[in-house]
């Protein structure tokens, strides 16, 4: 394994996210590699750790005053061995090959977690929607949809939403989509219920995680009634791990955005997660804002001096990091071990550094990391496209209750995978190795593609 790791950094040494993800992976599936030599044999570390295609191009857009701007799109396909890529799409000026191909990677395994027959890729662009106007948002879904409609489709690639695509975004998308492609398909997930999207699909990312994190806590004998809860984010993932964590009795006292985060000690009740959910999806303001109606509140700015995130700083007994990726370092880790957190549930993908991960995993706690505890998202995204194949739409009630034994499946063929390989109770390894004998077993089927 330190081959593949020395050639993938060798190769791409500016590509510091998808190093980490491999790395976490691969540390993973020792016993599996030692128990199947005819892994090792047919090079599939190589082979699934490089793209099956990378597509970059430019996106050019006009703004509001007549400007021409230019992002740089991409499209990475890195896995088709398990059915056509299940691809998110991320708009943040963050955005870089290296984050894009992390979260391929990591989807990858997630997408085999879910039993669905779904490949793995991801796609996006550095364009920043915060503080564009709807219309400069539109020509700019627009100008990227015209490169990338070539590249998607059914039974190529799927695509839905990640930080910074929401249902605006995805609805323009697909209107360009369509006229490009004179079909309308299921080619786009996440789309509005009244053209083709699926309920509890907004809330699925967040209802799953709830769910898996209460699978986890079952173990234990306990249940979210009464506990403390701290979450970051305050995105589309977090408003809904918050709504369905209060409606199972827990108390979330944190949310978060870019600009800091929001310490309420009485608790984020439904009455006030509605003013978040406005202020946030609406009006596409600050959480600062949520203090000034909420006067028992405070606010902390974030400090980029910090080598640490005080939101982790607080006494709790749950944390669920729904934000982006490594917002939960070692310092962090200890502040929440030191203050006898029970369970770390991942909403986010890759939110704790390979070093929170370890003191996590070493330590007599719950630990779910995002591959398993976040596919609640891409798991109603396959029963959106079935949906969408079957031409009906499926009630509230049937989704969520399909959703919830796709998570409680996770979460149990995880623990079974990480006690036939020897580590009880590690759900990193369990989905790690799951997903990685899935994905592989394919492959080998399919011989050298």
């Amino acid at each position: 394994m330190p081959d593949i790791l020395k050639t993938i950094a060798a190769r791409d040494p500016h590509e510091t996210e998808f190093y980490q993800a491999v790395t976490e992976v691969l540390g993973s599936i020792k016993p599996v590699l030692d128990q199947n030599p005819q892994y090792r044999q047919a090079a599939v570390l190589d082979r699934i750790t490089e793209p099956e295609r990378i597509v970059t191009f430019r996106v050019p857009w006009l703004d509001d005053v007549g400007n021409v701007k230019v992002n740089r799109g991409f499209c990475i396909e890195m896995s088709s061995a398990i059915g056509p890529y299940k691809s998110g799409l991320r708009f943040h000026p963050s955005v870089n090959q290296s984050i894009l191909k992390f979260l391929a990677f990591e989807q990858v395994f997630k997408n085999a977690l879910t039993t669905l027959p779904l490949g793995g890729g991801a796609g996006g662009s550095d364009f920043d929607p915060k503080g564009k106007s709807d219309d400069e948002v539109m020509r700019f879904c627009h100008s990227f949809m015209t490169e990338l409609y070539h590249h998607i489709g059914i039974n190529t690639d799927i695509v839905a939403g990640d930080i910074g695509v929401g249902s605006r975004e995805i609805g323009y998308l697909f209107g360009m989509y369509k006229k490009l492609s004179n079909s309308f398909t299921g080619a786009l997930t996440g789309k509005g219920l009244n053209w083709g999207g699926s309920l509890i699909r907004a809330q699925a990312a967040g209802y799953g995680c709830v769910y898996f994190a209460a699978e986890m806590l079952a173990t234990r004998d306990m249940s979210f009634d009464g506990l403390k809860c701290l979450l970051s984010g305050s995105g589309n993932v977090a408003q809904h791990t918050a709504e369905k964590l209060i409606e199972l009795g827990a108390k979330v006292i944190t949310l978060s955005d870019s600009s800091g985060y929001v310490h309420d000690p009485e608790g984020i009740d439904k009455e006030k997660l509605a003013y978040v959910k406005i202020l946030k999806n609406i009006r596409r303001g600050r959480i600062q804002e949520y203090v000034e109606k909420y006067t028992g509140a405070t606010y902390t700015a974030t400090d980029a001096l910090l080598d640490y995130h005080p939101l982790w700083s607080h006494r709790a007994a749950c944390a669920f990091p729904c934000a982006t990726q490594n917002e939960i370092n070692e310092k962090d880790a200890y502040n929440l071990i030191n203050n006898n957190i029970k369970l770390v549930c991942e909403g986010a993908n890759m939110p704790c550094t390979p070093q929170a991960m370890n003191i996590f995993l070493d330590k007599p706690m719950l630990y779910g990391p995002g591959k398993a505890a976040n596919a609640g998202g891409v798991a109603v995204s396959g029963l959106e496209m079935v949906q969408n194949s079957m031409r009906l739409n499926w009630l509230e009630e049937e989704v969520d209750s399909r959703l919830k034994i796709i998570m409680k499946q996770i979460h149990k063929t995880c623990l079974d995978a990480a006690e036939a390989y020897g580590t009880p109770g590690n759900y990193a390894n369990g989905a790690n190795i799951t997903g990685f004998v899935k994905v592989v077993e394919a492959m080998l089927d399919q011989g050298v593609v």
